[in-house]
């Protein structure tokens, strides 16, 4: 059958290379996509207008679309498929418009895990005209605080300052200055919670469920985790303290409360459920879902899946998702991303890369590169994923580092710290 991929990134390079190993596929496009997922199909640039994916769909009898970020998501292109006689028997991997709120609005998600019983941090939200009132909630808190951007803010609109003065100011700029612009028009207050993160990533037809491999991503630019918020420097899977009687407690207190409220509400959702959680004293809280894989645990995540992803979208259609045998490698996989100088503020691109073909025993995942004849160039703030495997996690970083070590570009920066809390 024939694919369709949207995105560009480290993440849709990862899941183009799990659809290239599946016996059912015949052609897979990736729109736009990048030097990386060029060795898995056909890169295309068809843009973002949804009419034009739907014209290129038809064209070239696509019969699964498979959406890798959250925007195309948030804007509703389920629906457009959905509600188009040409396109709506065509299989869309993602929620409606409805479903991607989830992501797409922190305070629907919030809402949907109070009524859903799900366990999360206690919080309200706060509009320009309540910023007093924000104000005052801050003062029932204790430090440190978490103010997270209502909206989409491409993974940098959650701010944890650690004094009331602080908070105050960041509240004061995202409300009334608009510090992430229309994503900081309402803002959630939520009291910190005190332990480690992981992520916990669910398949869903709507009816049924898997859960994938679980894993740690490190988000702060410098090492120890300080520093500034990036989309991510690194990933572990699976994570060590995310043991059975953890796991146990996500399925039953989270993942079944989750997809029974989607359904109960009516909310069409076939697709990635990425949930951010946070192990408290091993107990499981939610502090976001997002309606898509995360990045770069996928580059963690996919590796590890054995088993055909084209025939789990598939299931889809039947709603058949239970009858899939899902089959998860047992060694661990890690993943460093190398970044541009600057990054996560601003950098430089077009610095030619090299080393990739030296490296040896890893998978090296495009993230922000392009292609000008021979020459592989910076493209972005992240550039390169690398991700091993081994039988521990120790054995799996020092591969790792060892790749990394081979590849180079001017300013070229990684930690070399990724997975070193849970050694």
């Amino acid at each position: 059958m024939n694919i369709l991929l949207l995105g560009s990134g480290g993440r849709e390079n990862a899941i183009a290379l799990k659809i290239k190993e599946s016996p059912l596929l015949t052609n897979l496009f990736i729109s736009p996509g990048n030097p990386g997922t060029s060795l898995c199909g056909e890169n295309i640039n068809i843009g973002s207008d949804f009419k034009t994916i739907g014209e290129f769909v038809i064209k070239n009898n696509v019969e699964i679309v498979v959406v890798g970020p959250e925007q195309p998501l948030v804007d509703g292109i389920w629906d457009y498929f959905h509600n188009n006689s040409e396109l709506k028997d065509i299989l869309v991997v993602g929620p409606s418009k409805e479903g991607a709120t989830l992501e797409g609005s922190k305070d629907f998600a919030k809402a949907f895990m109070q009524k859903n019983n799900i366990p999360t941090a206690r919080y309200k939200t706060f509009y320009k005209e309540t910023l007093q009132e924000g104000k005052d909630f801050l003062k029932t808190l204790n430090p440190p605080y978490v103010l997270k951007a209502d909206g989409l803010a491409a993974g940098k609109g959650v701010v944890i300052p650690e004094t009331i003065e602080e908070a105050e100011k960041e509240l004061t700029q995202m409300l009334e200055e608009a510090k992430f612009g229309e994503a900081s028009a309402k803002v959630v207050i939520e009291e910190f919670l005190k332990g480690i993160e992981c992520s916990v990533f669910v398949l869903s037809d709507g009816e049924n469920y898997k859960i994938l491999p679980v894993a740690k991503d490190y988000k702060r630019i410098g090492e120890g985790d300080t520093g500034l918020n990036t989309g991510g420097m690194g990933s572990i899977s699976p994570v060590p303290f995310a043991d059975n009687d953890f796991m146990q407690k996500v399925e039953q207190r989270i993942v079944i409360p989750t997809i029974k409220g989607l359904k109960k509400d009516n909310i069409e959702y076939q697709g990635f459920i990425f949930i951010g959680l946070m192990n408290v004293e091993g107990n499981p809280y939610v502090i976001e879902y997002n309606v898509r894989m995360g990045d770069p645990e996928t580059e963690s995540v996919f590796p590890r899946i054995k088993s055909d992803i084209v025939e789990a979208f598939n299931s889809f259609k039947t709603k058949s998702l239970d009858k899939i045998n899902f089959e998860i490698d047992s060694r661990y996989a890690t993943t460093v991303m190398m970044v541009a100088k600057g990054y996560p503020e601003s950098y430089e691109k077009g610095k030619e890369i090299k080393g990739i073909n030296e490296t040896q025993d890893c998978i090296v995942f495009h993230a922000g590169t392009k292609q000008e004849g021979e020459k592989i160039l910076t493209n972005g703030g992240r550039v390169i994923a690398v991700t091993c495997y081994g039988e521990t996690m120790q054995e799996a970083l020092e591969k790792c580092y060892k790749n990394v070590d081979k590849i180079s570009w001017e300013g070229k920066y990684f930690r070399r710290d990724i997975g070193k809390d849970l050694l």
